[in-house]
């Protein structure tokens, strides 16, 4: 019964962020600004406010396909954000130029996280390969290094968290304080960047999960012998 239940929590988790995402952004995504202002003119915007004159704006294809590339300094946003004038489109602007500024700041958890960045790619490559043979074999000298290269995956979802949720702290920030958006449409670009950090929290803890499970399959194996 307890595994019955660890699955549908590692199923329904993520399935209910990603449905509070898509209802929320649909929402906003078709609510136009009041200034009528392009996520792109609004991504300028913020940059220049803060001096920051090294990083460019593209549009990208595919949906919600924005992101901060640090290694090229250049903010991406999806087309409809980047032409379009929505609320949901200036929060997600914003909120992908929030990570720029916390580049140009050298904020801390980000640095962590792009150090991380290896590791992470390592432990989620090979961590369950690992895992699943030691299982097969009852080798627990395969599964504790699995465990290990999964736990750093997991570090790298856990210091994701306070990165994204920083990001959206600028974010609103600065599109309030340039006075980007109306006092009434504040309440609404909260909502699109407190659905799209429930997306971290849900991939963190579902890797969390995880995690667990197989220390306890490696402690039990352990006390059997």
């Amino acid at each position: 019964m307890m595994f019955l239940i660890y699955f549908l929590l590692l199923l329904a988790i993520p399935l209910w962020a990603q449905f509070r995402v898509k209802k929320v952004y649909s929402k906003y995504a078709k609510v136009p600004s009041a200034l009528g202002m392009s996520g792109a003119e609004v991504a300028r915007k913020i940059l220049m406010d803060n001096n920051i004159h090294d990083v460019e704006i593209e549009p990208i294809r595919g949906k919600l396909s924005d992101h901060y590339d640090p290694r090229s300094k250049v903010v991406r946003l999806s087309e409809d954000h980047y032409y379009g004038h929505s609320i949901a489109g200036t929060a997600v602007a914003a909120h992908e130029v929030g990570h720029a500024i916390q580049h140009a700041n050298q904020y801390g958890p980000l640095r962590a996280r792009h150090a991380l960045v290896p590791v992470a790619s390592i432990g989620s490559n090979m961590s369950y390969f690992l895992i699943l043979i030691g299982i097969i074999f009852g080798a627990a000298d395969l599964i504790l290094p699995g465990i290990l290269l999964m736990a750093g995956a997991v570090l790298f979802q856990l210091v994701t968290l306070p990165v994204e949720f920083n990001a959206s702290s600028r974010a609103m920030n600065q599109i309030v304080q340039l006075g980007l958006i109306r006092n009434d449409e504040e309440r609404q670009a909260r909502k699109v960047l407190n659905a799209a950090a429930l997306t971290y929290v849900a991939s963190a803890l579902v890797a969390l999960l995880e995690l667990a499970r197989f220390v306890l399959i490696f402690v039990g194996m352990n006390q059997s012998e």
